[in-house]
């Protein structure tokens, strides 16, 4: 039965991964036009999903995993600092999510971890932001400093909320509908 449950899980963990670059090659687009690098994608709703059904560590691993593939396939114009950035971001937002979560998987815990995500992804990506947006843009420290608080602040509080929002719906949708103890407990 153990072998089973491996099985499950690592196939559940591959398809939500597909999902994933899928969803970031059909649905890409600047939430603020004035920096179209800043690009809203749902690509963080299956990855947020596997954290909910299998704990913080997968859920890193799915980040991991998604980064490499997303950054050398449909994102591969951001190149190294892409991935490192979606890694950074997702990856922060997973941990914190995802150790409150498993030790609290009520409604109240949930949105609990959300709102921690929330807030550790974007002060996480405010740092990281102040040091690879520069690289990435070819452009002095300043003028990216600049664009802190009009838009890259509001960029990350806006993409994590939409995500962890869906997340949350549609895990409790499915796990109404398929039982999801019945699988993976």
């Amino acid at each position: 039965m153990k072998r089973n449950r491996t099985a499950i899980r690592l196939t559940v963990i591959s398809m939500l991964a597909a999902i994933s670059v899928i969803l970031v090659y059909l649905i890409r687009f600047p939430i603020f036009p004035a920096v179209p690098f800043l690009e809203y994608d749902p690509a963080d709703i299956p990855i947020f999903m596997g954290t909910m059904l299998f704990g913080p560590f997968y859920g890193l691993l799915l980040t991991a995993g998604v980064s490499i593939v997303q950054g050398l396939t449909v994102s591969a114009s951001s190149g190294i600092v892409g991935i490192v950035m979606h890694f950074f971001a997702t990856g922060s937002f997973v941990l914190s999510f995802g150790l409150i979560y498993k030790k609290h998987k009520t409604l109240k815990g949930s949105i609990i971890g959300s709102v921690v995500g929330i807030i550790v992804m974007t002060a996480f990506m405010t740092l990281w932001n102040m040091i690879l947006t520069p690289i990435f843009m070819g452009a002095p420290r300043a003028e990216v400093m600049k664009l802190m608080l009009p838009f890259i602040i509001p960029f990350n509080l806006i993409k994590a909320f939409i995500n962890a929002s869906i997340s949350f719906v549609l895990y409790n949708i499915l796990d109404r509908a398929i039982n999801f103890k019945k699988f993976f407990d």
